[in-house]
């Protein structure tokens, strides 16, 4: 959260992205670990009930700050005054539309053709699945049907609309490929839910929980 009381993510400062992190829950530990190779391990203290305004403030997510040797060391990396944040419902940072997300590679493929690239990381996406074998974009049709993956069923509910973070190189958190361009030029505009949305990718619930594994087959029902 920065000094106005809003969330501070990637769009402000793309390089937040390739800060490591892992929380010990039983311990009750952070460890930040940054791209120079610093490493921050301490212990999480609570302090003041604060609330942040997420998405231009029509949201409030509402915790504790989190104590300072955090909020110190994320300032002086991103160059602005910020304070780390414990939601007290994490499920308030929850998107609605389904935790679950899938692309395959050959769209990811498909945008580099588009850019006239040999490759482009998907990692820039961040989805959960990535999927081989298939055409590009083929996960669009499979909006309303369920999948399987591995164990798991998939009930897939609509496209990702994308943002500007895409753009960004996920090893450094640099701008370096207008994607929303591209796939917007391609791939068209959509109006849904009275806005137009770039889309990639497909958002998904579980309907059958289970495990998966890397190299799982991942077919529609």
């Amino acid at each position: 959260m920065d000094e106005r009381g809003r969330k501070f993510d990637q769009i402000e400062h793309g390089p937040l992205g390739v800060i490591g992190a892992s929380f010990d829950a039983a311990a009750g530990r952070l460890t930040l670990r940054f791209p120079d190779g610093t490493t921050l391990d301490d212990e999480v203290r609570l302090g003041e009930e604060v609330s942040a305004k997420f998405s231009n403030g029509r949201k409030i997510v509402y915790g504790r700050l989190v104590n300072g040797s955090f909020a110190d060391a994320l300032s002086e990396y991103a160059g602005a005054r910020l304070q780390l944040v414990k939601p007290e419902d994490p499920a308030q940072l929850l998107r609605s539309r389904g935790p679950v997300t899938l692309l395959a590679d050959a769209s990811v493929d498909e945008l580099a053709r588009q850019v006239g690239r040999e490759q482009v990381d998907a990692r820039r996406f961040r989805m959960l699945i990535g999927i081989s074998g298939c055409a590009p974009h083929e996960e669009d049709e499979w909006i309303g049907r369920d999948v399987r993956v591995g164990e798991v069923v998939v009930r897939v509910l609509e496209e990702v609309d994308r943002c500007a973070v895409t753009s960004q190189d996920p090893a450094t958190g640099v701008p370096d490929l207008d994607t929303l361009r591209t796939i917007g030029v391609y791939r068209g505009i959509r109006r849904r839910r009275n806005k137009n949305r770039i889309d990639f990718g497909v958002f998904g619930e579980v309907a059958q929980p289970g495990r998966v594994r890397v190299g799982d087959p991942v077919e529609p029902e």
